[in-house]
């Protein structure tokens, strides 16, 4: 009998299922024992061939050999990893090996790395499917306890590979027809471009926004205050000026009597548990964290701590399999960091499980986002690692715990005829907002305390003013506000049974938006300012130049509802990529008949000398003072890491606060120990400060703010 060959998606989790199948023998790229080779991806091993594969002619960009459609459309293996994709060849094609599992990713980007590899090498050997959603030992020895067939997941491939493809055909071509067309790189994409739209639709509402003055009356009765009302209209602002100081005039130092309560009493069910973007919204709330950056921070606690299950899912409900395990997930957090939150729940007489917790139609590939049944290390993660960890057994807690309930009171006052309300608000019974009442920050106006009166009371009018306002524009999207809008593309649609089709679905996958608001980053069109996201002059235009369905958020959503009814086997895969065809003529076809008249901004030259510091260090290591500083994609490292120095400074270190750590200013900091000057946005508040930039004292290249002073006349960003 042969051996298995189980192929992960990337090196750490190969290990982690090596050792619990009990391989040991450690060889290039994989790991052997007597009944499973292990072995892995690195993310994606294989790639659709580039035009230029096809056909020498495509190296030059012409609008005459739009639009490129390759029939069929063809796989390579990525340069940079070849040699373990040769790896996987060789062990697929060995003797010794009969069969294959494929343990990539349980979703549908895994799906593809392992089938684009399968084809790319050739390999005709059946293979299974690993599906599982914890990296815990226990859950992948289930896993395999349970392996499943591998065609019970060619839909899922279908979709993916409709997905691929499609994403090729409209950023490829559209994005040489308009690159072409306004002599610019321009990079646009079936994803990217809708969800840039909407941040540009943003922006021109603020800027045609015209503030409106108005005023507002109000009246302090000592231990709590009231607003004039307009009790007919509901409305307590007033544009005429006269009118407010006649009010003010009229009222100040008067009695009013109470002449109406109003009490309604209120309750709010506790929030769902996780999917992966509402986790991205809360740590992007809470911390600024970018959607890219708590995706990799929950990778880590996903694969290497094993802490929590897998993170990119789209459900926020548990399957009822899963309801034996819930008592032992929670004794396993009562630990002294939760226990007071544990106990309560642990003392119930029974676990108060709803359908809000566990729906199996409401389930999908995956289930929501909780703590594994492993009792957590805490003292073994990171502080960004800590903070993700938190909220999600903050979420977990908190659906267990009774309804949040409150009482809203209206008071009416009448003073010289006129009339004044105050609103306050009453806890009944606070219930889940325990794990949340330290996050409202600044109390609303309906939240202040009332004393206790009653119907018919006398007030007496300490303090009558008139407030000053202005009509506030539209805010500029925070990072967790886009999120919430690519999650709900349906909103921007106009036909209302469209928007009813596309709650199913919306801009992209929870997996896949981080790495989309990265990538309108990277090619210029986004600018990201502490947790806010603004479009740049060449964002603007391109959104400017590209026809409606390009920039449209029902098109793509349309898409992305298309490529799920492929994975639920309800929809033709050749059907959904005749219409990608159909599309992309239509593209390219408007692009050559396009006359809008736009300039982008002339792009900055890249600094010349950029290459030869890259091998040359930007400095010495001031850790082990014998290493040069590189550089890399993600961030700056000793080059004595192989002897040992842990020299590492991170490019996004300094994210929340809206900058992105550059060679630059490496350079300086190595050259002066200390950076003077530079402006900044503090993560709580969105005040822009001024301060120092320095190494910590650590030494191991973690940079830290001194010095820090806030700005005058900067009002925050939000």
């Amino acid at each position: 009998m042969g051996k298995i060959l189980v192929i992960a998606e990337k090196p750490s989790v190969g290990r982690d299922i090596a050792r619990v199948l009990g391989c040991k023998e450690k060889a290039d790229g994989c790991i052997t024992g007597e009944r499973y080779i292990v072995t892995w991806a690195m993310g994606h091993l294989v790639e659709l061939l580039m035009p230029e594969d096809y056909d020498d002619k495509y190296k030059k960009w012409s609008l005459d050999d739009l639009p490129i459609i390759p029939e069929p459309m063809k796989i390579k293996p990525v340069k940079k990893t070849i040699k373990q994709f040769n790896i996987i060849k060789k062990l697929m094609h060995s003797k010794e090996v009969d069969s294959l599992i494929c343990a990539t990713d349980s979703g549908r980007e895994g799906e593809l790395i392992f089938r684009y590899i399968y084809e790319a090498a050739g390999c005709k050997k059946p293979f299974k499917r690993l599906w599982i959603s914890s990296m815990t030992d226990e859950a992948i020895k289930k896993g395999f306890e349970s392996i499943r067939p591998g065609e019970e997941y060619d839909k899922l491939y279908y979709s993916a590979k409709c997905r691929s493809e499609a994403d090729w055909l409209v950023g490829m071509n559209a994005s040489r027809a308009y690159t072409i067309k306004y002599n610019v790189l321009l990079s646009i994409g079936r994803v990217q471009t809708p969800t840039l739209s909407i941040l540009v639709q943003r922006q021109k509402e603020i800027e045609n926004f015209v503030s409106e003055d108005y005023s507002e009356v109000r009246v302090d009765y000592g231990n709590f205050y009231g607003k004039w009302i307009d009790l007919d209209k509901n409305e307590t602002k007033i544009t005429d000026e006269a009118k407010v100081d006649a009010i003010v005039n009229l009222v100040k130092d008067k009695k009013g009597m109470v002449i109406e309560i109003q009490e309604e009493e209120k309750n709010q069910l506790p929030p769902l548990l996780y999917d992966l973007t509402e986790l991205q919204r809360d740590a992007n709330k809470y911390y600024g964290f970018s959607a890219s950056k708590t995706l990799s921070v929950a990778q880590v606690l996903y694969e290497k701590k094993k802490m929590i299950t897998y993170p990119r899912t789209d459900s926020r409900y548990l399957s009822s399999d899963m309801k034996a395990v819930l008592v032992s997930v929670l004794n396993k957090l009562n630990i002294p960091a939760y226990s007071q939150f544990v106990q309560p729940i642990l003392e119930k007489e029974s676990l108060p499980v709803t359908k809000r917790i566990i729906d199996d139609s409401k389930v999908t590939d995956h289930h929501a986002i909780i703590p594994t049944d492993t009792v957590p290390k805490l003292e073994k993660l990171t502080s960004d690692e800590k903070k993700i960890y938190d909220l999600i057994v903050k979420r977990f807690l908190a659906v267990f715990y009774p309804r949040y309930e409150y009482t809203i009171t209206k008071l009416i006052t009448e003073i010289e005829k006129e009339h004044f309300i105050s609103k306050g608000k009453r806890i009944r019974q606070l219930g889940w907002m325990i794990f949340y009442k330290e996050d409202s920050g600044k109390k609303k106006e309906e939240e202040m305390e009332l004393p206790s009166v009653k119907k018919g009371d006398e007030l007496f009018v300490k303090m009558a003013e008139k407030e000053k306002k202005q009509t506030s524009p539209p805010k500029p999207y925070t990072e967790a506000a886009l999120l919430s809008a690519m999650e709900n593309a349906g909103r921007f649609v106009e036909d209302e049974e469209l928007k009813e089709q596309l709650k199913e679905s919306g801009l992209g996958t929870p997996a896949t938006r981080a790495a989309i608001i990265e990538r309108l980053i990277e090619v210029g069109y986004v600018e990201r300012k502490g947790k806010v996201l603004y479009p740049t002059e060449k964002g603007m235009k391109l959104i400017e130049i590209v026809p409606e369905e390009l920039k449209s958020p029902e098109t793509t959503g349309k898409w992305e509802k298309g490529l799920s009814s492929i994975a639920k086997n309800k929809m033709d895969p050749e059907r959904f990529m005749d219409s990608i065809i159909e599309y992309v003529k239509q593209i390219v076809d408007e692009s050559k008949k396009s006359d809008i008249k736009v300039s982008f901004p002339k792009e900055s030259k890249k600094n010349s000398k950029r290459s030869s510091k890259k091998t040359k260090g930007l400095g010495k290591c001031p850790l082990c003072n014998k290493g040069s500083i590189m550089e890399n994609s993600k961030a700056f490292y000793c080059s004595q890491w192989k002897a040992g120095c842990k020299f590492a400074l991170w490019k996004n270190s300094l994210e929340i606060y809206g900058l992105t750590i550059t060679a630059e200013m490496v350079e300086r900091l190595l050259k002066d120990k200390v950076i003077k000057g530079i402006s900044y946005t503090l993560p709580q508040t969105q005040e822009r400060y001024m301060g120092d930039l320095s190494f910590m004292k650590n030494g191991k290249g973690m940079v830290e703010f001194i010095n820090g002073k806030k700005l005058k006349n900067e009002s925050s960003t939000v």
